[in-house]
């Protein structure tokens, strides 16, 4: 799959799902968008995109900022004059019992990044991905369909970014805008350290049917295929990765 002189734009980039895919990209000839909060990690990924002979564009912005967001596009466009993906990847979690008392302080934090920052990028990416008859790959989690224990806002977040995703769909097809959404199950990344839980997705020993967790490469290879021209007829679609967890549930 050739992205070349393609614009691709990866929020979350810093590490994870985000940094695999923006790799993936940058490896099959896009430009690529770094968007992230982390410097380090960010550098990081920057170097290993240019491997491919690729410099991507780094925008150090956090996505629950409305402005940021609004700077994340101006500065794309600035820089490349159009753009022709946008993968909707930062997301954070936290845990809590509805009872500890902190679940509505959880919900807002979750929410503004899970979901309210896909809506506002949506809304100020369509009139350019429009131009380009670009797409959107959203990702959410195996969490919009199953429920985790204490992670009632976080699971609400996903399940909102799941129909969010398929409301955008129908409403930019008719501009010849697809939108899809790639849902994994557990996989490698920071997510849980990033929440404040001290341990791995090993130490919490979660059973999927195939008896394995997924790298970030796995899912990046799924994000890929969505947004290039083999996927042309997929719009609406959400895209399960979970090595059979949903089987069990």
């Amino acid at each position: 799959m050739s992205f070349k002189d393609k614009v691709v734009l990866v929020t979350g980039a810093s590490s994870g799902i985000g940094a695999a895919t923006a790799i993936l990209f940058a490896k099959e000839g896009a430009d690529v968008v770094l968007v992230g909060r982390n410097e380090t990690k960010l550098k990081k990924v920057t170097q290993d995109c240019a491997t491919f002979g690729k410099h991507p564009l780094v925008i150090k912005a956090d996505v629950s900022d409305d402005d940021d967001n609004r700077r994340i596009i101006n500065d794309t466009i600035a820089k490349f004059n159009k753009l022709d993906v946008l993968v909707n990847n930062a997301g954070i979690s936290r845990m809590g019992p509805i009872l500890g008392g902190q679940i509505t302080e959880q919900y807002d934090e979750i929410m503004k990044t899970n979901v309210r920052s896909v809506v506002r990028l949506t809304s100020l990416a369509a009139p350019y991905l429009i131009k380009t008859k670009g797409n959107i790959v959203n990702v959410s989690s195996v969490a919009g369909r199953a429920i985790f224990d204490q992670s009632a806002a976080y699971c609400t977040s996903k399940a909102a970014l799941t129909h969010f995703s398929r409301a955008s769909a129908l409403e930019l097809a008719r501009h010849g805008v697809r939108v899809n959404v790639v849902s994994p199950g557990p996989v490698y990344t920071d997510i849980l350290i990033n929440a404040g839980i001290p341990m791995t997705f090993d130490d919490v020993n979660i059973k999927t049917a195939l008896n394995r967790i997924s790298n970030p490469e796995e899912i990046g290879d799924i994000i890929l295929f969505l947004a290039s021209d083999k996927a042309k007829g997929i719009t609406g679609s959400d895209y399960v990765s979970d090595n059979g967890y949903l089987t069990s549930k």
